[in-house]
């Protein structure tokens, strides 16, 4: 009962032009937190591609260490989709929380002795749900094709590229969201999203009120940009981005969707910078 007349308070202050009131009910309705943020996140914290990993206590299939999917490791090691300090890769194989003693070739297991198998399953699968708790998920997954840059969220394009979906796939709530927000800058907007030909030359309509479109773009902050990028064989990776009309701390003078810098970035970086 309490926790319904919060909640009700909430929305009452949403209603009256309150500003953490409002952002409280779009982390609702877009998953941000509550229960509709376990239900998108549940899948990720799986990968029924990969082989489950051997017992580290062989007698006991109970104490498999966690197993970290393409998509959670994309969603868990990038500054866009982190309430706190990214992980490393490194971080995911041997948690920072665990003893070097968990490591029989270290120092500290010659030393010391080894850890307590039980005590290394207990380390490895509190940190796992310590950090994926920290995770904003996305609501789907984009599909690049890196041939030509052309971008679809639907469903037939995920199933194309033989990769599950996320979320609402296929249901264009985060389109939505960026058309109530509005195009970014003239002067900076990038190429159409998601592989959506631009058919005038006129701006979308934008929502009037400057104050909601501003709630909804601190929403974008918190909605990241789940993409899997298809190579010419056949495979991809994922990574994540924001959107052009994201706000937030991060985003100051950012007048446009921008990844993160990864090694095919990087080469592209350099080969322009040697051509220049």
């Amino acid at each position: 009962m309490k926790r319904i007349t919060r909640d009700m308070r909430k929305v009452e202050a949403a209603c009256n032009g309150s500003t953490s009131g409002f952002d409280h009910v779009l982390d609702l309705a877009y998953g941000r937190k509550g229960k509709l943020r376990w239900e998108i996140m549940q899948p990720l914290l799986n990968d029924p591609t990969k082989p489950l990993p051997a017992p580290i206590i062989a007698s006991k299939p109970k104490s498999r260490p966690p197993v970290y999917s393409k998509e959670l490791s994309a969603l868990i090691t990038s500054l866009y989709s982190r309430r706190t300090k990214p992980l490393s890769t490194k971080s995911l194989a041997f948690p920072p929380k665990l003893s070097l003693r968990a490591d029989p070739t270290s120092e500290e297991a010659r030393t010391l002795g080894p850890l307590s198998k039980r005590r290394e399953v207990n380390t490895r699968w509190r940190y796992f749900v310590q950090e994926w708790k920290k995770v904003y998920p996305p609501l789907d997954v984009v599909v690049r094709n890196a041939s030509d840059g052309s971008e679809s969220s639907s469903r037939a394009a995920t199933s194309e590229a033989n990769i599950r979906g996320v979320g609402f796939q296929g249901e264009r709530l985060f389109e939505e969201i960026e058309e109530l927000v509005g195009p970014a800058s003239p002067a900076s907007r990038p190429k159409p999203r998601r592989g959506e030909e631009s058919t005038s030359l006129t701006a979308p309509q934008r929502h009037p009120s400057r104050w909601l479109r501003r709630r909804y773009q601190a929403l974008l902050y918190r909605l990241p940009v789940l993409v899997y990028t298809r190579n010419s064989k056949g495979g991809g990776s994922y990574s994540v981005e924001l959107s052009a009309s994201a706000i937030g701390h991060r985003t100051t003078n950012n007048s446009c969707r921008q990844p993160e810098l990864d090694g095919g970035n990087l080469a592209w970086y350099q080969k322009s910078i040697a051509k220049s």
